[in-house]
Formats: structure tokens, C-alpha cells, sequence
């Protein structure tokens, strides 16, 4: 890559920091906020509660905020740390481009290294838990574990419907056909709440220039060697789930991989689903 990600234009910046700031708003407040320079830019770090420490990594475009329903637990014992992801919208900012996707793994490392952090349990969501994998292949020496959370194009490709429904909704970008994607991906109608808004303006804001995200290979998931949770959706629309865990599971033999058969995408949606994640987290992490 040669060019970095960044606003369309600076009236498109400010639409998209309201929605920004609507969606932290569902967090707790934090103990600490970082932006910590690293070689490929200015990442934004949230820093919770005390204990020992976990870092979340969002979904694509969904930042920190994604991670307010669990945030109140998971820091009553740890220290969380909670990333806007460098190269999409949100409190990060690229100033150097990507080359490929240790890249990526790189400027995470960096910014664990400014932090101070080791024995690291990483934990990330949706496409988070690609990065998370993809941290754990390249930079595996601060991480004590890693945790994914319905993580895709990890050990199964997307399905084709996220690009039937997908591409029309970006062509178009009207309101009607994104509701009717963010409907189908998430089991149900979730498009007014302040953190599935703010997906959407990062989307509609923000042009993202970052390497493209592909399944590892087996040599390079076999060669992980770090402890692994791995929760997927039994109705998760945007990959076949039960085969992802199939996979992962002959791959990673050591991995703990678990299905919650009524859980889609959005892993953590209902709140009984909640629960069990953020104990199954908290248990795993012990």
C-alpha cells in the first residue's frame, strides 16, 4: 500500500465525531486516555478499571464503543484496554501507509511496547479477531492469550450474502438498504442504536487504504502456540460458524472453542449471551 486512510472531507470528519462522541457516550468513563505514537501513527487507547491486563480490539469501523456492554464487567477485575483500530475511522490517525499485514501486527506491537504491556490477553470481536490473530502470528512475545469473538476470515471465509447484501448498501448508501444489512447481520433491527450508527458514519466518512484481510494459512494458524478462546455464533449470518469452529478446532487442537448455538454475529447482542461471554472471558483469563 501507498496511500493511508483518512476522512473524505473535513465536513464528513465532523459528522462523523458527533456520532463518535454519541457512542462513547454509552461507556464508562475512563480511568485514562492514550494516543500513543507509533511508526505508522497515532493510536487512541482507553484505559478501564484495574487488575490484570486485557485489550479489545472492535469489529471493522466500530471502534471502542462497541465494547460498552462489556466494559463495566471486565473491568470490576482487569485492566482493559480498549483500541480504536489505526487505519479506520474512529480516534486513530494513519500518517504512514501499510505495506502489508505484519504491518498492522507492527504498529499494535508498538503500541503495547509504549504501554508497558506483557502477559497481554487480547481479545477481539468480528474482524478484531483477525487482527488478534493476526497479532498472535507476527508479535506473539506479549500475549499471555488470545480471545475471539466470532472472529472472521480467521478459519472460514465470508459468506456470500455479506456481499449481496453489502455491495448494493455501499453503491447506494441510502439508510433503507444498510438497515436491511445491519437487519440481516445482526438477527434483528439494531441500526438506531449509537454504536451501529457510528459503523455506518465511519463507513460513509471514512476511506480506509489498508492491506486486504484473508484467511491465514493452516502453516501459520498450526504454528500458534498461544493459549486460544474461541466463541462463535450457532446464527452468525456472515460466515458458516459451525464450520469455522470445525476448522479451528482441527487446526488449533489446544484452542477452547465453543458455540452458543442463539448468538449471532453481534456475539454479545442478547443479554443472556452477555453474561456468559464476559464470565467465559473472565474465567479463561484466570
Amino acid at each position: 500500500m501507498k496511500k493511508i486512510g483518512g476522512f473524505k472531507d473535513s465536513a464528513a470528519e465532523k459528522r462523523y465525531f458527533a456520532a463518535y462522541d454519541r457512542a462513547m457516550a454509552e461507556c464508562p468513563e475512563p480511568g485514562a486516555v492514550f494516543n500513543v505514537e507509533t511508526r505508522h501513527g497515532t493510536t487512541r487507547v482507553y484505559r478501564y478499571g484495574d487488575g490484570p491486563p486485557i485489550a479489545l480490539l472492535p469489529g471493522l469501523m466500530a471502534t471502542s464503543a462497541c465494547y460498552a456492554p462489556l466494559l463495566p464487567a471486565l473491568a470490576e477485575r482487569h485492566t482493559v484496554y480498549a483500541i480504536d483500530t489505526l487505519g479506520e475511522a474512529g480516534g486513530s490517525v494513519q500518517r504512514a501507509p501499510f505495506k502489508d499485514i505484519r504491518d498492522r501486527a507492527s504498529a499494535l506491537d508498538d503500541v503495547f511496547e509504549s504501554l508497558g504491556l506483557s502477559s497481554l490477553h487480547l481479545v477481539g470481536g468480528s474482524t478484531g479477531g483477525w487482527h488478534t490473530v493476526n497479532q498472535a502470528i507476527h508479535f506473539p512475545g506479549r500475549l499471555a492469550s488470545i480471545g475471539l469473538l466470532d472472529a472472521t476470515t480467521v478459519s472460514a471465509p465470508f459468506a456470500r450474502k455479506v456481499f449481496w447484501y453489502g455491495l448494493p448498501a455501499s453503491v447506494l448508501d441510502s439508510d433503507r438498504l444498510w438497515r436491511r444489512f445491519v437487519t440481516w447481520s445482526a438477527g434483528e433491527d439494531i441500526l438506531d442504536q449509537p454504536a451501529a450508527r457510528l459503523i455506518l458514519a465511519g463507513i460513509r466518512s471514512y476511506r480506509a487504504r489498508v492491506p486486504f484481510q484473508v484467511c491465514p494459512s493452516e502453516e501459520a494458524l498450526r504454528s500458534l502456540e498461544v493459549p486460544t478462546l474461541a466463541l462463535f455464533g450457532g446464527r452468525s449470518a456472515v460466515h458458516d460458524s459451525a464450520a469455522a469452529a470445525v476448522r479451528l478446532r482441527s487446526l488449533l487442537p489446544h484452542a477452547d472453542v465453543e458455540i452458543l448455538p442463539d448468538a449471532g454475529h453481534y456475539l454479545y447482542l442478547r443479554p443472556e449471551d452477555r453474561d456468559l461471554i464476559i464470565d467465559r472471558v473472565i474465567e479463561w483469563v484466570a
